[in-house]
């Protein structure tokens, strides 16, 4: 009789250890992708935001004009940053780019370099066709002479970061799907090992509710526990992640991966407590034959 005790707590243990093992790697895979996707978009808006023009301005207009001008543009809600770039300042970059002094070369010649103003965009607005009306709206200014952006390699980027949008969509709804699957399995096979005993409460007149709320309970608390032990395991990704790209510090929003661990444990709860219910209620209402099935 002991032998058999014995046996039979080992194998719950078993079931309980191997229960708690799928959930939480089925969460730290999805906590996971879902910070490789945070990182993707903060890559791809710090590139976009890289994206700007040059305004270049007038021989002749007053540095006071320009500066004014520069005013204007930083309050507009699609710019993210400018500069102003004085003549002086212009022909020093182009002499450290160059490695010689240009004005020794253009001897008595005025230098041909101009003021100009960079300007960065938001990642948003940081496209083609509003970098086009922007520029329309730009030139309309009397003091300004050209505007320079590079179009094909603007437009090169945006292709390729729709591109990688929809692969992570379709990825990340394979996950979400094998997620749910993988812990319904889990959970059904918890029950279906106590099916008998669902059975029995059943005949002694025990309600629905009743028989539930021990499943339910239970399976929720392994989902708090799997969501914890899948965050720690992601905290242990994330620390290394910033150790050896320190730069994702400086891009990434922290604040978002207070939503990426909240959503864990939140998915951890909700998927466990929905997956018992419904498999509670196949053998609630299941007939005698199929128990044996």
């Amino acid at each position: 009789m002991r032998t058999d005790n014995s046996s039979t707590k080992r194998r719950l243990r078993g079931s309980y250890l191997i229960s708690l093992m799928s959930i939480t790697l089925v969460l730290f895979v999805l906590g996971l992708f879902s910070s490789l996707v945070l990182f993707a978009n903060s890559i791809s808006d710090y590139i976009k935001e890289n994206i700007g023009f040059e305004i270049v301005m007038k021989k002749g207009v007053k540095e006071k004009d320009i500066l004014e001008f520069q005013k204007v543009l930083e309050k507009k809600e699609y710019v993210k940053s400018t500069e102003y770039i004085s003549k002086e300042e212009a022909t020093r970059r182009l002499t450290e780019d160059l490695g010689e002094d240009i004005l020794q070369w253009l001897g008595d010649v005025e230098n041909p370099l101009l003021p100009s103003i960079d300007v960065r965009f938001t990642a948003e607005y940081a496209n083609n066709d509003s970098i086009a009306k922007i520029e329309q709206w730009v030139m309309k200014n009397k003091n300004v002479k050209e505007v320079y952006f590079q179009r094909s390699l603007i437009h090169s980027i945006n292709k390729n970061v729709k591109k990688i949008g929809a692969v992570i969509l379709i990825i990340g709804l394979a996950l979400l799907i094998m997620a749910v699957t993988l812990i319904s399995h889990t959970v059904r096979l918890s029950v279906y090992s106590k099916r008998f005993v669902v059975r029995s409460m059943q005949l002694v007149g025990a309600t629905e509710g009743f028989i539930m709320k021990p499943f339910l309970k239970y399976f929720v608390i392994q989902g708090l526990i799997g969501g914890g032990l899948s965050l720690i395991l992601l905290t242990v990704f994330v620390s290394m992640a910033f150790k050896n790209v320190p730069e994702l510090g400086i891009i990434t929003n922290i604040g978002s991966f207070v939503m990426i661990y909240l959503t864990v444990m939140v998915l951890g709860v909700l998927l466990t407590t929905l997956s018992t219910y419904f498999s509670m209620l196949k053998y609630l209402r299941a007939d005698i034959d199929e128990l044996y099935e």
